[in-house]
């Protein structure tokens, strides 16, 4: 192949510069730390990792402490066991494979993240989900878990295998109350998966106090490490199901692979790197996430929704009042003037870049999701801000 062509791939760079306010909905609670940087450099070769790896597995290393590690994750979820997958649609996927046959009718919530929905059809299961109340609130109707359990039972003569809630959804950061579906699931003697892809390690969350049987999270999301990698945590009584070790025995070679775990491939895909700075941040996730540091994210959140919808005809959807950073806005106005401007669509990504705020996705104007978390008090203030000059520029009025 031609050098100069392939010269390109030597010197990739983000758009999104270090001097930035990244306000990007999936990106504000995966920012490395300073620990997880050093790690990265450490750890970013290939199987780095297994430098000590003895017994032949990622979560039996003990040089670095991934078996520490993890038992200390554990404890962080408030599950009894825990394993890293390479993202939190790896774990629910695995979820869907082990617990549920092909056939079977899932409820899940009409929020769902979308894997949630490929991990179903991935493994030949059909969902039926639990509505919500549209706009502008689109809250769940968490007591309707009850009902859908009921219809499949009444259409298929049997309970679901289990039933999954986002805890947080991604589209309007609407936090749900675990309580209320764990009460029902247990109820019916339903398992209940919650996706904390959202929560787990920017929120205060222990699992088996809310009664989930199974707790999944997000590092590259929610726990400040570089992607992919997630986390599955799960109580005592699935332990053995979940993590199952292989029995396959090679008819010429007698091959047997006795240790590794076949739902997670052997090992989890998420030596070096993933798993490396997922641990570097840890201290730091453990810290961010008590009660007083959420609160104080939650009491800039609702300051900078404010600032934002004295912006005219711009509005937070969502419940009110906010109880998570991900926060997705109504602008009309914003979406008005675009089609007056030169630059269409992406006037507001280009303004927004030029006063060195990233995030919001190239073309939206209309409406748009943004996430807040980790900005200081200064930033939250700079990026409001920003975003009411752009709108005064456009002759937009500002109440």
């Amino acid at each position: 192949m031609d050098p100069k062509r392939l010269q390109k791939y030597s010197n990739v760079t983000r758009t999104t510069r270090k001097d930035f306010i990244n306000i990007h909905p999936i990106q504000a609670a995966g920012k490395l730390t300073p620990e997880a940087k050093k790690a990265l450099e450490e750890f970013g070769d290939g199987y780095s990792i297994c430098d000590m790896c003895l017994e032949g597995r990622l979560d039996m290393i003990n040089k670095p402490p991934i078996h520490e590690f993890l038992e200390d994750m554990a404890i962080f979820l408030g599950m009894d066991d825990v394993r890293p997958t390479a993202g939190s649609r790896m774990a629910m996927n695995i979820i869907f494979k082990v617990i549920a046959n092909p056939g079977d009718i899932v409820v899940i919530d009409s929020l769902a993240h979308y894997t949630t929905y490929l991990a179903a059809e991935d493994n030949k299961v059909k969902v039926t989900e639990v509505p919500h109340n549209g706009h502008p609130q689109f809250k769940l109707n968490l007591e309707a878990y009850a009902k859908k359990i009921e219809d499949v039972k009444a259409k298929t003569g049997k309970l679901p295998p289990f039933v999954v809630l986002t805890h947080v959804d991604y589209n309007y950061g609407n936090v749900n109350a675990i309580k209320i579906v764990a009460k029902i699931c247990k109820d019916y003697n339903v398992p209940l998966v919650v996706n904390g892809a959202y929560s787990v390690g920017v929120m205060p969350i222990k699992g088996k106090e809310v009664g989930a049987d199974f707790l999944i999270g997000s590092g590259h999301k929610s726990m400040a490490a570089s992607g992919p990698i997630g986390v599955i945590g799960t109580t005592s009584e699935w332990v053995k199901k979940i993590f199952s070790t292989s029995t396959i025995k090679g008819d010429w070679s007698s091959r047997q692979f006795l240790q590794k775990e076949y739902h997670f491939y052997g090992c989890p895909p998420v030596y070096g790197a993933p798993i490396a700075t997922l641990m570097a941040s840890f201290p730091r996730v453990v810290e961010r996430t008590k009660p007083e540091n959420w609160d104080e994210e939650i009491k800039k959140i609702r300051y900078f929704v404010t600032e934002m919808e004295r912006i005219e005809d711009v509005k937070a959807l969502g419940i009110r009042p906010k109880q998570h950073t991900l926060t997705q806005f109504e602008t009309p106005s914003l979406y008005k003037a675009s089609l007056k401007h030169k630059q269409k669509g992406y006037y507001l990504y280009k303004a927004l870049k030029k006063n060195k705020v990233a995030g919001i996705f190239p073309g939206s104007s209309k409406h748009f999701k943004l996430n807040t978390y980790g900005l200081t008090w200064d930033e939250i203030k700079k990026v409001a801000g920003v975003f009411q000059k752009i709108a005064e520029e456009n002759s937009i009025k500002i109440n």
